[in-house]
């Protein structure tokens, strides 16, 4: 979806201040999907996962969020070998807080020098001297929240982390998070077909923290034919000259304007369609009807 012939751009999605002080537009590019499956091993096409992200900032993607759980280590090493020296304005948030043991095999890991190291070899992969958003990938039950965060907040004060986020998270850990640290973002599962995080995003607009929905097509769910959504959400699309995909997304940008998408791909036409998704626009009446499409599910 084009509008007037001109390539899409993801300004166009609006911006957003990342702890007050960050600006990036609102609709992002995530890496999970630019490694191999389960998050394991190397692209299967290393070459179009380099034009993957010289695209996305082509079209003016400003925040892109890796992990470097993602590969492991992959993805965030191709971010610094691709786009390394970062144009102005490039904000690139990465995690820290999992292992991978193989494909989709995590394990929790919150110890303070374990994140510490993180830090550090994150830093060293994205070639920078500092990160404009860290997130804790996830609460490790097994230690102390006030350790994990302690240690991203020396971090912090020793100026190699500017902005600090969580992971999959409510809103009582959150308030318990920010007795020891100022959180800017949170990153939780959210998209038009599952809407389990509302009372996080309700919250979040109230405090002014950015939200991350990660999964922002559910997973491509909504995108399958045996989806029971999936017929009245394509004539819908359809109407407006739009995939499935771009609906997905556009609602989500319409919804908050703390969220803040970053979908994923490992492919170069898949990235325009999304960034296209900024350029949709539905009146309220229009979007409502999405939304009764997607309840289908």
């Amino acid at each position: 979806m084009n509008i007037e012939g001109k390539a899409p751009n993801a300004g166009s999605s609006g911006s957003f201040l990342i702890g007050g002080d960050v600006a990036v537009h609102r609709l992002g590019y995530g890496t999970m999907r630019l490694v191999g499956e389960g998050a394991w091993g190397e692209p299967a096409d290393p070459a179009e996962a380099r034009r993957v992200l010289r695209r996305a900032v082509e079209l003016g993607v400003t925040l892109i969020d890796t992990a470097d759980a993602y590969g492991p280590e992959i993805a965030e090493r191709l971010i610094g070998e691709t786009l390394y020296p970062y144009p102005p304005g490039l904000v690139i948030a990465t995690k820290g807080g999992i292992t991978r043991q193989g494909p989709a095999k995590t394990e929790y890991v919150g110890r303070a020098g374990y994140l510490i190291q993180c830090v550090e070899m994150s830093l060293r992969r994205l070639r920078l001297e500092r990160i404009e958003l860290y997130q804790f990938h996830r609460i490790d039950p097994r230690t102390p929240l006030e350790e994990s965060l302690g240690a991203l907040k020396r971090m912090q004060e020793q100026g190699k982390i500017r902005h600090i986020g969580l992971d999959e998270v409510t809103p009582a850990e959150v308030e318990e998070a920010r007795k020891f640290v100022q959180i800017a973002t949170v990153q939780n599962r959210y998209s038009l077909g599952d809407r389990r995080h509302e009372e996080m995003l309700k919250w979040c607009e109230g405090q002014g923290i950015g939200f991350l929905p990660w999964y922002p097509n559910a997973g491509g769910k909504l995108l399958r034919p045996d989806h029971p959504a999936a017929l009245a959400l394509a004539e819908l699309a359809a109407r407006h000259s739009a995939t499935v995909a771009q609906l997905s997304l556009g609602w989500l940008l319409q919804r908050s304007p703390v969220l803040m998408p970053i979908p994923g791909t490992s492919k170069v036409a898949h990235v325009e369609e999304n960034v296209a998704a900024a350029e949709l626009k539905l009146s309220s009446d229009e979007w409502a009807e999405v939304e009764k499409a997607a309840a289908a599910s």
